[in-house]
């Protein structure tokens, strides 16, 4: 493959890791027009939407030829040691650091690359998180345990309900029926004082706080389809919570 078609190959594979693990638009974006503008190409645009990643450009030494490609991005995870790992290698690409067939490499193996920490460490923190965030809504300290527990059951119910489910809003609903059923069984066991407190904080690893974020800051830097593309998804996420915890309520209670 000759340099002009590499170029697009990287840009396009930087943004969509960027993009799947949790990235802004707008900062996808200037780093794919940043890598290309380094490689000599001109009148660089790309459009990114949280499905999608449009990206043109121009080569003066092919006759001002130009080519347009475009990736559809389904999945959406949350991995921002991926997306650090891809800004640095960005900027070392634009600073002449790094040849193009070398910085493929470290891309693909940047999206091969397995998360940081064990699964068993994940479900450990997120009934850690619950635990917390029960006793900041107002729990005491006997409902640290209650939480910690539902917490846990919510995490794994997510990740395994995730692989099997295609719609992921449903694996969010089912996950939140289990951390209800846990919390409220917990507590008639005679665990923790405050069931509403431990139910907040069970759902705590459910709750869609980046999708939120950076829909903001991608209304605020202009992107206005992609924030509100992303504002939707938090939205519907939060509703498959509240169905999930409703029907847990209204069969237990």
């Amino acid at each position: 493959m000759n340099q002009f078609g590499d170029v697009m190959e990287i840009c396009l594979l930087a943004g969509e890791i960027m993009l799947k693990y949790g990235a802004e638009t707008y900062r996808v974006e200037e780093t794919m027009e940043r890598m290309a503008a380094a490689r000599e190409m001109v009148e660089v645009h790309s459009f990114v939407t949280p499905t999608g990643i449009f990206l043109s450009f121009k080569s003066p030494k092919q006759g001002n030829y130009e080519r347009t490609r475009v990736v559809r991005v389904d999945q959406r995870l949350i991995d921002l040691n991926k997306v650090t790992m891809v800004n640095d290698l960005s900027r070392r690409f634009v600073d002449a650091q790094i040849p193009i067939r070398e910085a493929m490499k470290e891309l693909k193996q940047i999206d091969k690359q397995k998360m940081n920490y064990p699964v068993y460490v994940q479900h450990i923190a997120a009934g850690a998180a619950s635990g917390s965030f029960a006793v900041l809504f107002g729990g005491e300290l006997v409902d640290i345990f209650p939480a910690f527990l539902a917490g846990v059951f919510v995490n794994i119910s997510l990740l395994l309900l995730e692989k099997y489910l295609k719609v992921k809003f449903i694996a969010e609903l089912l996950a939140a029926f289990v951390g209800g059923v846990v919390a409220i069984t917990v507590v008639r066991f005679g665990f923790g004082a405050n069931l509403d407190s431990i139910i907040i904080g069970a759902l705590m690893p459910l709750v869609p706080g980046l999708p939120l974020t950076n829909a903001a800051r991608d209304i605020m830097a202009g992107d206005l389809i992609a924030g509100v593309g992303r504002g939707a998804e938090a939205t519907l996420t939060a509703l498959s919570i509240a169905t999930g915890i409703a029907f847990a309520i209204s069969i237990l209670l």
